[in-house]
């Protein structure tokens, strides 16, 4: 151990007793001053999760004011291997050759592990599934993303396997599908009616400044184009949802979420974007509410994906069916309709 002196490596142990000039400071403004690599943040979080003592006593309170004598112990765990690790789950696989894999994720699985899902994530099981059979993107054995589903969000997702694939198909949805064969539709079950057909919607999107964890519209935001096309109307007089088809000329995060929201139609059972409609799920007939209690997630599905494959060229398209979850919505809605047209 070493004492009141800086380290070099985030592991190490540090220990330092508390003088006359540190007396009266706050516990983590202290620790940063002598560990000179990790960020105030970083000691923060240790902090909180019982990695520091004073007279060998754990300390969980950063703001802890700090008395001349105590000594204060903080022993950082090492870093974790930044490489996603392999993990045996279940895949809906589409399609797979040597170049690509494409795949129906389900709902509630996180495509790339984020601090809050480390783990249990589609890169996770696509490095157990490819295993030798990934060539490497970037010098490293993994599958290339080019393209992300929210958590929440089922369908259609493709992923490379080698660096020229991942460079051709990123070169695609770069451009998506404005001068290339790139192709994606998804479904979306809506509140209300939307007043013509078809449309689209043309809105700039950036990060809501009240909620960093949201996307709006903004004037200074990004370009945002979502093309919609009704494909069904559900309901009566009293309410109605319905079912469209949107096409993404542009791929920013939440876009449909957003643009439909915008427009005054956000997706069914959205708890993000359309939680002013909370209440309506109680003004609806029984056999509907059950299935929009049961989503616990938008109603939104990425049903068609099509692209040109890396090497041969060939003009792909898949197409994966709604899940359990949104098709008991439609068959719910369906049956409403018949029995209200009687």
């Amino acid at each position: 151990m070493a004492e009141n002196t800086a380290l070099e490596f985030e592991g190490d142990e540090v220990e330092v007793v508390v003088d006359a000039a540190m007396a009266g400071g706050r516990l983590d403004a202290a620790l940063a001053k002598v560990h000179t690599v990790l960020s105030r943040n970083r000691i923060k979080d240790l902090i909180l999760t019982g990695a520091v003592t004073i007279d060998g006593k754990p300390v969980s309170e950063p703001k802890y004011r700090l008395s001349v004598g105590e000594t204060i112990v903080l022993l950082a765990p090492p870093p974790e291997d930044p490489e996603p690790q392999a993990e045996n789950i279940p895949l809906d696989i589409l399609y797979e050759d040597d170049q690509v894999i494409v795949i129906n994720k389900p709902v509630g699985m996180v495509v790339h592990p984020a601090p809050g899902a480390p783990n249990g994530t589609l890169v996770n099981a696509l490095i157990y599934h490819c295993g030798e059979s990934l060539q490497g993107i970037g010098g490293v054995k993994r599958p290339g993303i080019v393209h992300r589903l929210d958590r929440d969000t089922s369908g259609v997702m493709v992923a490379a396997k080698t660096e020229r694939a991942h460079r051709h198909l990123s070169a695609q949805f770069a451009d998506h599908g404005r001068t290339g064969p790139l192709h994606r539709a998804y479904i979306a079950f809506v509140w209300g009616s939307t007043e013509t057909a078809k449309g689209s919607i043309d809105a700039p999107l950036g990060r809501d400044q009240n909620n960093r964890l949201k996307q709006t519209v903004r004037k200074d935001g990004r370009e945002a184009i979502t093309h919609y096309m009704v494909e069904a109307r559900f309901g009566d007089d009293g309410w109605d949802i319905t079912r469209i088809q949107c096409q993404l000329e542009t791929g920013r995060t939440h876009q449909i979420r957003v643009h439909m929201a915008h427009i005054g139609h956000p997706l069914v059972a959205d708890a993000v974007y359309a939680s002013g409609y909370a209440t309506k799920v109680n003004k609806l007939p029984p056999d509907v509410v059950g299935p929009i209690q049961a989503l616990g997630r938008q109603a939104l599905h990425a049903a068609e994906l099509g692209f040109e494959h890396p090497v041969t060229k060939e003009e792909m398209f898949f197409e994966a069916p709604l899940p359990p979850d949104l098709d008991a919505l439609e068959t719910a809605l369906s049956a409403y309709n018949k029995a209200f047209a009687r």
